[in-house]
């Protein structure tokens, strides 16, 4: 399987196939709306608003596995994003991304890009950067800050 056969549910319940990406350069990125990297949010918006229309597409995936750093529910992490960082991109329901209960398209992302860890995630703002053929091309920690990756993203736009 590649990552075009993974699917996600957006924040409104509706489940979408990451084949609505394909040919697009996508940033997949695990958020907490209560961590010391929540400030991401304010550059992978940067992003998404300065590369959107040239095929860029970041998608957000809450996880509450670290600290309990995104304890709210669905709605909450929503409101949360878009009234303090104006979030526009596109924002999934939470999820696990470790253990067992790990989303599956999470058990793909990790399994393409091992990171420091081997395959675990080991904080909120991990970042995997697909191709626009849908090929995981990197993974960056989470103390990477979004707009430290802006050339290679340009690169693949």
């Amino acid at each position: 399987m590649g990552f075009y056969d993974y699917k996600a549910v957006k924040m409104d319940g509706t489940e979408i196939s990451m084949q609505d990406f394909s040919g697009k350069v996508v940033l997949v990125v695990n958020t907490a709306s209560k961590c010391g990297f929540t400030p991401q949010f304010e550059e992978l918006e940067k992003l998404y608003e300065n590369y959107n229309e040239e095929g860029l597409e970041i998608l957000g995936f809450p996880c509450n596995q670290f600290a309990n750093q995104d304890s709210g529910t669905n709605s909450e992490i929503e409101e949360f994003c878009q009234l303090n960082y104006g979030v526009k991109f596109t924002m999934f329901q939470k999820i696990d991304v470790n253990g067992e209960k790990a989303a599956p398209l999470y058990k793909y992302l990790k399994q393409e890009a091992k990171g420091v860890l081997g395959g675990a995630i080991k904080w909120n703002f991990t970042k995997f950067l697909i191709d626009r053929n849908g090929k995981v091309v990197d993974r960056f920690a989470p103390a990477t800050k979004p707009l430290d990756i802006e050339d290679v993203i340009t690169k693949l736009l």
